[in-house]
């Protein structure tokens, strides 16, 4: 579904009644906010800037990002050609890895190759789009499940990888330990089919934790 089309309120009252746990995290929270940080671009705009930002810190990354975009001054971002063309030595003077150049390049190539444009990916379901996507190298389920919340904005997505989803399960739920994928699975049956705005308090609940 678009942002256009969410209905947050529906969404949460339906959520607080599945879970009273979730629920004392939403009355804490207050008003879902996930439509105030959606992203734009289109998709090689929108995976290139998962993979400059895997393992960094958000003020690194954006830094090495802007560093980037200044690569190509006279456009908002670069074609798939753009980045090919582009010598691996000057990718790395702006602060990009290695591995992330490699990445970067693979994807502009197969985005050259025919990689479905977000159009086609909307008319997918979640499962088909991370099967489409994750033969980029660099692009594993976790980092297309960021493209499914905040970039498709698709409502049932829940990162079990994800270890602040797996940190606030832990302090909130009172387990011992982190979660594994399965305990994270089978509480998130609960929140279908809203586990995106779950996932987002879950993240929240790890800003006003103690």
């Amino acid at each position: 579904m678009t942002d256009g089309l969410v209905n947050y309120e529906g969404a949460i009252a339906a959520l607080k009644q599945a879970d009273s746990t979730l629920a004392g995290v939403i009355d804490q929270i207050g008003p879902c906010k996930l439509n105030q940080c959606q992203q734009t671009g289109d998709l090689l705009y929108s995976l290139a800037e998962s993979i400059i930002f895997q393992q960094l810190s958000g003020k690194a990354a954006a830094t090495i990002h802007q560093r980037f975009l200044q690569l190509y001054p006279d456009q908002s971002f670069p074609t798939a050609q753009d980045i090919l063309a582009t010598p691996d030595e000057m990718l790395r003077g702006a602060g990009i890895s290695r591995p992330k150049v490699t990445y970067l390049k693979d994807l502009a190539q197969k985005i050259l190759d025919g990689l479905p444009a977000l159009e086609d990916l909307e008319t997918m379901d979640d499962e088909a789009i991370i099967q489409t996507l994750i033969p980029v190298k660099g692009i594993g389920r976790w980092t297309v499940q960021m493209l499914l919340i905040f970039r498709l904005h698709r409502w049932d997505v829940l990162p079990v990888d994800d270890l602040g989803i797996r940190a606030a399960i832990r302090n909130l739920y009172g387990l011992p330990e982190l979660p594994d994928r399965k305990t994270v699975e089978h509480l998130g049956e609960l929140w279908k089919p809203y586990r995106t705005i779950a996932s987002w308090y879950l993240w929240q609940s790890l800003c006003i934790s103690t």
